[in-house]
């Protein structure tokens, strides 16, 4: 069975100006944010995108690697035909032939791909932080009847020249390719993602290997003779986050930038394009600048901006600035919003109290596990108003209005 676009992730770099962190394990393995690795990031843009074949070409230090992918499950990527697969150099009788560039790891993985017979191939690295939805990426390449597409950002064009340039017309068709230029003609940058139709990519590795001089790069050998040959290119302006971490500085900037995902950083809370990690399903825990928390359990997903005191906080619980939350536990999905109040009191999943709601109420013998007392309890999926009250003895299992009381 055919597959439109099957992807392939170039995972084998040595990540050398990663020096410590990449001594023993290959740069996707460098772990990410919290909770994840570098792979996650296109591995889970695959998932998201509906590509389910997915090759990963790795060389060195592959040992963390091949054991974190495992069988693709936490990815939903353990198909019976397609799914996985770790490509490492093929071991030929003479010994093994390493990758000698991007073009010739992908050329070593012909068969890989005749096997599913695609359409398109989707060209990937394995060392950036990125969110992007490869489906707009190929609905792009189709509508221009192109053979080979790249994705481009603009960059400020006093840092153009430390990248790769597409130089394009008023349709986006590229008419020139400069890498790393003195005098830059563009700021629409390469990020190193490309959209190929296989049997163009298939006929010009082949020449490509059959060239003695080549290096066997696509920046370097294969686009420069796409665009000597006249195929149809275009580039592919993308606007979302991307950052190529393959040094220790950008590395750090990008985990930074994930505490600040409302100006410039990767959104890990994104429920509608979730990265998956073999590390469960939640992002980490986000413990804010107003947050003021003590002797508590606040699990992963949550994100706390208010005070939290002796109570426990289930995966994916909000607590917004000016919100209290004591003795009590919540759990999972529930947000809590401004100036409410929550005390002594059990909430199930997924609640929603509004600004300035109370709920439950602390005793006057203060806290005291031995002899609980009254312990309000909300029912699972239950929105308390705002300005609303909800007694310490209550027990609620529907909607409480705004401004209404509940004992």
């Amino acid at each position: 069975m055919a597959k439109e676009m099957i992807a392939m992730i170039l995972a084998g770099g040595q990540g050398s100006r990663l020096y410590a962190l990449t001594q023993k394990l290959a740069k996707p393995a460098v772990p990410f944010g919290g909770k994840y690795r570098i792979i996650d990031f296109p591995l889970s843009n695959c998932v998201n995108s509906d590509i389910d074949t997915v090759g990963i070409l790795t060389q060195y230090q592959p040992l963390v690697l091949n054991e974190y992918i495992g069988n693709g499950q936490p990815w939903d990527l353990d198909r019976l035909h397609g799914g996985v697969h770790v490509l490492p150099p093929y071991q030929q009788a003479s010994g093994s032939d390493w990758y000698k560039g991007t073009a010739n790891a992908i050329y070593q993985n012909i068969s890989f791909i005749d096997r599913y017979d695609p359409q398109y191939v989707i060209i990937l690295s394995g060392d950036q932080i990125c969110k992007q939805d490869y489906s707009d990426f190929l609905r792009f390449h189709k509508e221009k009847n192109a053979e080979f597409s790249v994705a481009v950002m603009e960059v400020p064009w006093s840092e153009a020249s430390r990248f790769g340039l597409m130089v394009t017309d008023n349709d986006d068709r590229i008419s020139e390719f400069q890498e790393k230029p003195k005098e830059p003609k563009s700021n629409l940058a390469s990020m190193g993602i490309y959209i190929f139709n296989w049997d163009v990519l298939k006929a010009y590795l082949i020449a490509d290997e059959a060239d003695p001089n080549s290096e066997n790069d696509f920046g370097k050998n294969v686009i420069p003779a796409l665009l000597r040959d006249g195929r149809r290119m275009y580039a592919y302006r993308f606007s979302g986050y991307w950052k190529d971490v393959g040094t220790i500085s950008s590395l750090w900037q990008a985990n930074m930038e994930v505490l600040d995902p409302s100006h410039s950083g990767i959104n890990l809370f994104d429920e509608n394009w979730k990265i998956y990690s073999r590390n469960s399903g939640r992002p980490c825990q986000q413990i804010g600048t107003d947050a003021d928390i003590e002797n508590s359990m606040v699990t992963e997903g949550c994100k706390v901006n208010g005070t939290v005191k002796n109570s426990i906080l289930f995966p994916g619980v909000v607590v917004e600035k000016g919100a209290t939350v004591e003795a009590a536990v919540v759990m999972g999905g529930t947000v809590i919003k401004a100036g409410a109040t929550v005390a002594h009191c059990i909430v199930a999943e997924n609640c929603t109290i509004e600004e300035g709601a109370t709920v439950g109420k602390m005793p006057e013998s203060g806290l005291n596990i031995a002899e609980p007392g009254d312990v309000a309890t909300l029912g699972a999926g239950v929105k308390i108003g705002k300005g609303a009250t909800v007694g310490p003895k209550a027990m609620v299992s529907n909607d409480v209005k705004d401004g209404e009381e509940q004992w």
